[in-house]
């Protein structure tokens, strides 16, 4: 269990602190609610690019790693569809280093046009190498934009083509910037072994002198219609094996199906001795790999299967044995406990071993946070605990329905 105490500022910033009696570490934490959930479709990749930006230094602070490396400290980040995450790991009496340094980045990043360009194209290679050179590269941003029409869940964080990131311009940049790294849009978390009320006055300290813009406003985000009909795209491209993915729309990260979906994902590819390998890779010998996994996504999200094909296997045979596998556990007759205590217990073990972590407990308090239900931190043990196969049935049932399914065969071309 995680204790925690919470203040929001009057510029709007919220601080969440723990105290960890056992850390001679502390872990500052800044999650912004910004992802690429909140851009332009004609100026996508932006949330990414300013991952990049915000290690580039400020007008006080040329060089963002140097303090942090002086007070033995490690720090990174990371962006995705639905926000941004800043985190900094450091021996618990140099905490102020890293209030300071994320403070100061706040209101004061450095984009001048040398930085923004050469950040720019810094992304673009990334962009190039990992997503239209790799092989498979394209394969999740192919299924993004057959599964989304509406929603900006349909490209990926890295954008919808580099194009978009080599035209913005350093006024575009500047906007983004003010709009969205701002207090009342920010999440500060800390968790280190200090009196709770000494966190919060440390975090009043370095960012309640920060000004919330006078213009800000929220983003609307275009709710995702309902899909009525099977989607499908087959591609070809210059890849070892062919691929499938099937994805089916599911409820967002607050609602039951998201822990149902999560559940049903380790029943059927948990591991070596789950559904999927044991039937479809060491017994069919279908698929040289297979998975099941959930997006996770703030709004609706995705229940995936997927699949690398051996040569031997038909793309008919494939995809019908991933999908029959998938479905036999609409019978709860089909679900034993023996499976559903493994996996439970599975997400019960990660999750306390995650609460050792300062890391983990200052992110974590920061993602709930954002969720809007800090106190849910506490209680996902209990929601998974509570989980019977019936519900399990209902949701392989209501889900995995064909009209609802949106199914990409990723194609190895021929000799």
């Amino acid at each position: 269990m995680i204790t925690y105490e919470k203040k929001r500022l009057d510029n709007g910033l919220t601080i969440v602190v723990n105290r960890d009696r056992q850390s001679k570490l502390a872990a500052v934490n800044l999650l912004y609610k910004v992802g690429a959930r909140n851009e332009d479709p004609s100026r996508t990749g932006f949330a990414h690019l300013f991952e990049h930006l915000m290690f580039r230094g400020t007008h006080r602070v040329p060089d963002f790693d140097t303090p942090v490396q002086m007070a033995c400290g490690e720090t990174n980040a990371f962006t995705n569809n639905d926000y941004t995450d800043f985190y900094i790991t450091l021996p618990k009496d140099n905490i102020e280093t890293a209030l300071w340094l994320e403070s100061d980045r706040m209101n004061g990043l450095s984009l001048t046009p040398e930085a923004i360009e050469t950040e720019k194209q810094v992304v673009i290679e990334e962009f190039r190498q990992r997503y239209l050179n790799q092989p498979y590269g394209d394969q999740m941003m192919l299924l993004r934009s057959l599964c989304y029409r509406e929603h900006p869940y349909r490209w990926a964080t890295i954008g919808l083509t580099p194009e978009h990131i080599e035209r913005a311009t350093p006024e575009e940049v500047e906007h983004f910037y003010r709009r969205y790294y701002r207090p009342s849009n920010a999440i500060l978390s800390i968790s280190g072994d200090f009196p709770v009320e000494e966190m919060i006055a440390l975090g009043e300290k370095w960012f309640s002198g920060i000004e919330e813009p006078t213009d800000a406003v929220e983003d609307r985000i275009p709710v995702e219609p309902e899909q009525l009909e099977a989607r499908r795209l087959v591609v070809e491209r210059e890849v070892p094996a062919t691929s499938m993915m099937i994805a089916f729309p599911m409820g967002d990260r607050l609602s039951s199906d998201f822990y149902l979906g999560d559940l049903l994902s380790d029943l059927l590819a948990g591991g070596d001795s789950a559904r999927l390998y044991d039937r479809l890779v060491r017994e069919r010998r279908l698929f040289a790999s297979v998975n099941a996994y959930i997006s996770g996504s703030l709004d609706r999200g995705l229940f995936i299967l997927s699949g690398q094909l051996f040569p031997s296997t038909s793309e008919q045979e494939a995809e019908e044995a991933l999908l029959a596998e998938a479905l036999r556990l609409s019978d709860p007759a089909e679900i034993t406990a023996y499976e559903m205590e493994k996996v439970k217990n599975k997400f019960e073990a990660n999750t306390l071993f995650g609460e050792l972590n300062v890391m983990n407990k200052a992110m974590n308090m920061g993602f709930y946070e954002m969720l809007g239900d800090l106190p849910l931190i506490n209680r996902e043990v209990a929601l998974y605990r509570a989980i019977t196969p019936e519900q399990v049935a209902d949701f392989c049932r209501r889900t995995l329905r064909a009209e609802k399914s949106s199914t990409l065969i990723y194609r190895a071309k021929s000799c």
